[in-house]
């Protein structure tokens, strides 16, 4: 068994999107009320969008959460940051990749550093369990396309 986590899934929009949803807009899809240092209780979630910048919450008391530090900044096709968001574990390291494929956008999520860690087994099985929901949530806060047949955005079809 690997102690890297792989996960992909293609996206109905163009890299820079997916990108910029997935870093600027990660406060609007994030799942806080699970998977933060202040649960339920974040009003904003921020990347630095540089190499060496900082990705963390800051909660509704104004209290700031690190989570990572940005190791490689190339937009819209990777990010990479060394994951710190529980203090008392040493960090590991996330590597996102945004591909252009004929679908849209192949976005694939590399996550590892476990096999160093005193509890990487259970961290690791915890991360593997978990980035299902949260790329299930990523792929949800993402433009929808325009019905093909139609050209109507998905708002107007349901009104």
């Amino acid at each position: 068994m690997t102690d890297t986590i792989t996960r992909s899934l293609t996206v109905a929009c163009d890299p820079t999107t997916a990108f910029r949803v997935f870093t600027r807009e990660i406060g609007t899809w994030w799942p806080t009320e699970q998977h933060s240092l202040h649960p339920g209780a974040v009003a904003v979630v921020v990347w630095e969008e540089h190499e060496g910048g900082k990705g963390y919450e800051v909660s509704t008391e104004g209290e700031r959460g690190d989570w990572a530090t940005v190791l490689t900044w190339e937009p819209p096709t990777r990010f990479v940051v060394a994951w710190h968001v529980t203090p008392e574990h040493a960090g590991t390291e996330i590597d996102v990749r945004f591909s252009p494929v004929a679908a849209g956008t192949l976005v694939e999520l590399e996550h590892r550093g476990f096999e160093g860690l005193t509890d990487g087994a259970e961290m690791r099985e915890s991360y593997s369990l978990g980035w299902p929901v949260v790329l299930g949530r990523f792929a949800s806060a993402l433009p929808q396309p325009a019905d093909p047949e139609t050209g109507e955005e998905p708002d107007e079809a349901s009104a």
